[in-house]
């Protein structure tokens, strides 16, 4: 990493550079966790090396499937070169099975599969606790569209049948997952497309026949073997021959 390049942007997980190109940023991944939005931390030796690349992978499948996104190739261990966009200012949670907050919210059993997949919205403020909204309040304070929304649905939807299947046929189940979006801008017209990232940072995946979680539950949790499962995933996925050696590291 060079110091000479302009920092855009550091969130608890990725820093953002300016890009080589206008229109580009390279997006870095940190082996910084977070939990609880921030009140939780610690180092993961090589956790930033892994989601950089399973993120790479995901990302390339599903532009390959027509879910555009902000991904355009990455350049090493820990960067990728990404479109710049203008985030919105939501999560965007897709749920399949009840666990976390819901479970928790509505009383459920953990692990209870959901009548349907959920979509919900939550305003990115760790000040807040990223409260949970609703369309009616995206509207109102303009965070995005009725259309920008109708949008980060069909595509929250696509994202959650293609990963679902994706992960099922490695022996993962797919709970739940979190994504973000952003405009991009041609002219006078804007789009939405994929933006972040998506690994097991943002998933919950569990082995499908023991139901051991293999995501950042473990380190919400203290269940320990954090690196280990987050290479299970990329080894399950077939990309662990690329992986370096630093990942075999522990908690530090």
């Amino acid at each position: 990493m060079t110091t000479r390049r302009k920092k855009i942007y550091e969130g608890k997980a990725k820093i953002l550079y300016e890009g080589p190109e206008p229109g580009t940023l390279i997006q870095y991944f940190k082996d910084d966790a977070t939990a609880f939005n921030g009140e939780k931390k610690a180092q993961l030796e090589g956790k930033g090396v892994i989601n950089n690349r399973i993120s790479e992978y995901v990302m390339t499948r599903l532009n390959g499937i027509g879910v555009q996104n902000h991904f355009i190739r990455r350049l090493n261990l820990r960067e990728q070169l990404i479109k710049e966009v203008e985030i919105i200012p939501l999560e965007v949670v897709v749920r399949n099975i009840a666990a976390g907050s819901i479970a928790t919210r509505l009383g459920l059993t953990e692990g209870q599969p959901l009548p349907r997949s959920i979509i919900e919205f939550y305003y990115k403020d760790d000040k807040l606790n990223d409260p949970m909204v609703s369309e009616e309040h995206i509207t109102a304070f303009n965070w995005a569209a009725t259309q920008e929304i109708d949008d980060m649905m069909a595509t929250a939807l696509r994202v959650n049948d293609y990963l679902s299947g994706l992960f099922s046929g490695v022996g993962i189940t797919l709970v739940d997952f979190k994504i973000e979006f952003g405009r991009i801008y041609e002219g006078d017209f804007s789009r939405i497309i994929l933006a972040d990232e998506i690994s097991p940072d943002s998933c919950r995946l569990w082995d499908s026949q023991t139901n051991e979680k293999l995501d950042k539950d473990r380190f919400r949790r203290d269940l320990g073997n954090v690196i280990e499962s987050y290479t299970e995933v990329a080894r399950r996925l077939g990309i662990m021959k690329e992986m370096p050696t630093v990942i075999q590291g522990g908690m530090h």
